[in-house]
């Protein structure tokens, strides 16, 4: 170890870890260990400044490794990083130590605890650089073709940005007709757009587009292949099936409106509808709202249904569907255009119509529409009255939980977003879910649309609630993000990956079996039967070096020797 010149620097993070960990006797700590011969702290490390203060101690001190002391690797790995490379310095030969998550912020009640704890991290860190080879990433050529599954808002919108691009397009939707639920509405919200009339209009510019391929009423049934060159296989509606090769991938599989249980909020008595159900109503209303041919004078909202519920409460969908105020204040305002007349009632949890469209609750109120909360305990209840109209109790918690009684025409049961299941193409694209059921990005703000699976992206309602802007504005974030791999014609691939020692290798499969990615399989090496590791699909996740008997197969960048100093620097007396 004592051959490698390594830069220490610790980041107070604006108090962020300085506030409960000594970053001056963590510094003092390891300064002196084997190999260091830079220590430094410094207030922000991912500041320009700072910065650029490590590109010259690199370059002035020969550094060989580097050791970053501050947040979540999820946050700038990637910053330290492209700043090992302009200083010149194997960005592999960087390490991120997380002190602020694992100490500061986990043992803010212990600060000599969370110092001592952040001493023997930075220690296992430097354990690690110091046994760091210089790694280069793997370069693959691309296939200048996209396949969009899904045809609604995001998948059309993503379909003519990459066709825009010069990227040729295989756009794949499952159901007999495109748009979604986009194309099922009229006029939306914040546009103003007719729905079927903008879907009408992309469909449109989709087939006079020579570079895309449009298919409905087909699906994807097989993938293989890697970033930049996937085979996939889709079968369309006659039974046929299409192989083609594809550089990368974009889900736009969009969502699937909350349906209530029978009995729900009096779901299933005559008169009870869901926001989707009153919205198509209202679309398709000349003069005045009618309802089984009687005028429709009075309207009660209940929102959060199949939101923000409890585990015990049934499906436990517990996250908020973020859209559902906005949609529902936005339809109360066309159901007022459409009948002037019409008394509005908003039973309601919590308003969250955010940002701009805040105006639209304002708008409403200032049309009459009147907005009355509830406590999730005590629900709103009804009951049909036997001239055919409801009845509505709440307990109103803006008047100090007054019980109030509204006779209504209808009930509309604001409901929210849930996943679209759909087994097999999460199978097939081995698609990260979360626990909303969603499907996962990377990082919400730094990696907005990648999965963890390379060359696959997600957009729109697939992996969360949206409105159709929001839908478009990630569709578009996919496309950019598809367009920087293809367009230069080949992708780098991260070097830390799995590696054979063909050597000790007698192929029992064992880790072939543990592999999650199908990335390694059985290889010859002078007549001899081994594992061999496909570059292009492997994760550098490490599931698969634990479970050889032989200890042949190791990873890149965490080998077994890193991995025992990185223990041995964590057991160490302080």
């Amino acid at each position: 170890m004592s051959d490698r010149r390594i830069g220490v620097y610790i980041c107070h993070c604006g108090g962020n870890i300085s506030d409960y960990v000594d970053v001056e006797q963590v510094r003092a700590a390891v300064e002196r260990e084997p190999g260091v011969v830079v220590a430094k702290t410094a207030m922000f490390t991912c500041s320009d400044a700072t910065q650029q203060e490590m590109v010259s101690d690199i370059q002035e001190q020969n550094l060989d490794g580097l050791v970053v002391a501050s947040c979540s690797p999820k946050l700038h790995l990637f910053t330290f990083r492209d700043m090992a490379r302009r200083a010149g310095l194997n960005p592999y030969q960087y390490t991120q130590v997380n002190i602020r998550e694992q100490c500061s912020w986990a043992h803010g009640h212990d600060h000599q605890g969370a110092t001592e704890k952040a001493i023997r991290l930075v220690r296992a860190g430097i354990a690690r650089t110091a046994l760091t080879e210089p790694l280069m990433p793997v370069k693959i050529e691309t296939v200048p073709r996209v396949l969009v599954i899904g045809a609604g808002v995001a998948g059309l919108r993503a379909a003519l940005g990459l066709a825009d691009l010069g990227i040729a397009v295989l756009l794949v939707e499952r159901s007999p007709e495109a748009g979604g639920w986009t194309g099922r509405f009229g006029k939306t919200y914040p546009s103003g757009k007719n729905g079927r009339e903008m879907i009408a209009r992309l469909v449109q510019e989709v087939k006079q587009r020579e570079n895309i391929t449009f298919y409905t009423g087909a699906e994807l049934v097989e993938k293989s292949g890697s970033i930049g060159n996937f085979t996939v296989k889709i079968r369309i509606s006659r039974g046929d099936d299409i192989t083609a090769n594809v550089g990368s991938i974009i889900v736009a599989t969009g969502f699937e409106p909350y349906h209530p249980d029978e009995g729900e909020y009096g779901y299933g008595m005559d008169g009870v509808l869901t926001l989707p159900e009153f919205k198509e109503a209202v679309d398709g209303a000349g003069d005045g709202l009618f309802y089984k041919g009687r005028e429709v004078k009075d309207v009660v909202y209940i929102y959060c249904v199949g939101s923000r519920q409890r585990p015990e409460q049934g499906r436990g969908h517990t996250y908020c569907s973020r859209y559902c105020c906005n949609a529902a204040v936005h339809a109360s305002l066309l159901a007022g255009e459409k009948s002037p007349r019409l008394h509005q009632y908003h039973l309601f949890r919590d308003m969250r119509t955010y940002g701009r469209f805040e105006l639209l609750y304002q708008q409403a109120r200032e049309k009459g529409s009147i907005f009355l909360k509830f406590d999730e305990n005590e629900p709103p209840a009804l009951e049909k009255l036997p001239d055919g109209r409801l009845k509505v109790t709440i307990k109103d918690f803006l008047t100090a939980g007054e019980e109030i009684s509204i006779i209504t025409d209808l009930v509309v049961l604001v409901t929210g977003m849930t996943p679209r299941h759909n087994n097999q193409l999460t199978d097939i694209l081995k698609l990260p879910v979360g626990k909303d059921g969603f499907y996962n990005e990377i990082h919400p703000k730094l990696r907005p649309v990648e999965t963890v699976v390379d060359g696959v992206f997600i957009c729109g309602t697939c992996q969360g609630p949206k409105n159709a802007a929001e839908s478009v504005a990630s569709a578009l974030a996919a496309v950019t993000q598809c367009a920087s791999i293809l367009k230069k014609g080949y992708v780098e691939l991260e070097p830390q990956m799995a590696f054979v020692q063909t050597d000790l290798c007698t192929w029992c499969g064992q880790c072939a079996r543990a592999c999650p990615y199908e990335a390694i399989e059985k290889g010859q090496d002078e007549g001899r039967e081994v594992a061999r590791v496909n570059e292009a699909l492997c994760k550098g996740c490490g599931g698969c070096a634990p479970e050889c008997p032989r200890g042949a197969i190791n990873l890149k960048g965490y080998t077994s020797a890193q991995i025992m100093a990185m223990i041995d620097a964590l057991a160490k007396e302080i």
